[in-house]
């Protein structure tokens, strides 16, 4: 796929970021920022280099929620109230169909037949229509396009979308201002600086997609320009790695990224609006194997009691097994995406992660 044929996107704003982040209090959790591993030595307030952002707190455990409804909400009424499709192999499904029946929309959900089975079950519990399509993400696309065709249904992408991407945006402005309110209850810094300026920080991120990325990207570079946000892949399906480092959209086949257990993580490529965002944003990817994955899975549940998916752990996976290739100073945020694994899954993976070291 060639990014360059069209006119590059527009950037969605730290504006439009803050007007999404105004629609979805209350109805999203501003999720915290968790202590992770010792203390900073002689930190009187024993913080961490290390947190963890645990979006598998939300509502729908995992951040989907978030563009999912700015995107529904701030449809034309008339639009909206035709109803939506989405197509996703889990986590945005259920924010779509969970955004959709707080807004009182009829909602269809094209889902591969290899989605989890607690997403499934979550996503009908919410009232929408599933529709199961086979694995590749391209066919899954394809199907809702169509059923938006003919139904006359609006399209809420996962992540190819500018008000999605907006959203997920909300995540990167929290983590700016949560940073500076751990500052603050610090008091006045040790090199002089005022109370509340933040020093360099890192932020993980994982890509699918790149919807989320994009987002954090944005109100992070925004706020804080000399902010680093690295992108976060399973080895097994690293298209945005292969873009990124060629300049245009690279596609992996449905076979391919199929392999990894990260199944957030399966998209066969980036979209075309968050590959905009994250070529000029992006510092980077970092890739992350299968059993490092699992075992940040164990580790999560040991030192920080958190069930992780295994999309959800990969920049913790990131933290622990690649430090070497994130910056040698400065804290180090984790964006955990989500949560929702079926439980005997969710045994299998510990028992893998325990086994390759935990």
């Amino acid at each position: 796929m060639d990014a360059t044929a069209d006119p590059e996107p527009a950037l969605v704003t730290l504006d439009q970021i803050r007007h999404a982040a105004d629609l979805l209090r209350g109805v999203t959790v501003r999720t915290p920022l968790l202590r992770f591993g010792s203390p900073d030595e002689g930190d009187p307030l024993g913080r961490t280099r290390a947190w963890l952002k645990p979006e598998s707190l939300q509502p729908i455990g995992a951040f989907k929620l978030r563009g999912a409804y700015f995107n529904i909400a701030t449809l034309p009424p008339g639009r909206r109230a035709a109803g939506v499709v989405a197509h996703s192999s889990g986590n945005h499904a259920q924010g779509v169909a969970r955004a959709a029946r707080l807004l009182g929309v009829r909602a269809v959900i094209v889902m591969p037949a290899d989605a989890p089975a607690v997403k499934v079950e979550r996503v009908r519990a919410d009232g929408a229509e599933v529709v199961v399509v086979g694995p590749s993400s391209e066919e899954r696309a394809e199907r809702a396009a169509e059923i938006a065709r003919v139904q006359g249904l609006s399209l809420v992408a996962p992540y190819d979308d500018a008000a999605t991407i907006t959203g997920q945006g909300t995540v990167g402005l929290e983590i700016v201002e949560q940073l500076a309110e751990l500052e603050i209850a610090a008091g006045p810094r040790a090199d002089g600086a005022r109370i509340g300026t933040l020093a360099p920080f890192t932020v993980l991120v994982p890509v699918g997609g790149g919807g989320l990325a994009s987002g954090v990207a944005v109100a992070v570079k925004a706020l804080h320009p000399d902010a680093v946000v690295i992108g976060v892949e399973p080895e097994l399906a690293a298209d945005a790695r292969d873009s990124l480092a060629q300049g245009r959209i690279v596609t992996w086949p449905a076979d391919r990224v199929g392999r990894t257990i990260a199944d957030g993580q399966r998209t066969a490529h980036i979209g075309r609006i968050p590959f905009a965002h994250m070529r000029r944003l992006l510092h980077g990817i970092v890739t992350v194997s299968e059993d490092e994955i699992a075992r940040a899975m164990v580790r999560a549940s040991r030192e920080a009691r958190l069930v992780l998916e295994p999309s959800g752990a990969t920049t913790l996976a990131a933290w622990l097994f690649h430090a070497g290739e994130l910056p040698a100073s400065g804290r180090v945020v984790c964006v955990l995406t989500g949560g929702n694994v079926d439980p005997a899954r969710y045994e299998e993976l510990l028992a893998r992660g325990i086994a390759a070291g935990g």
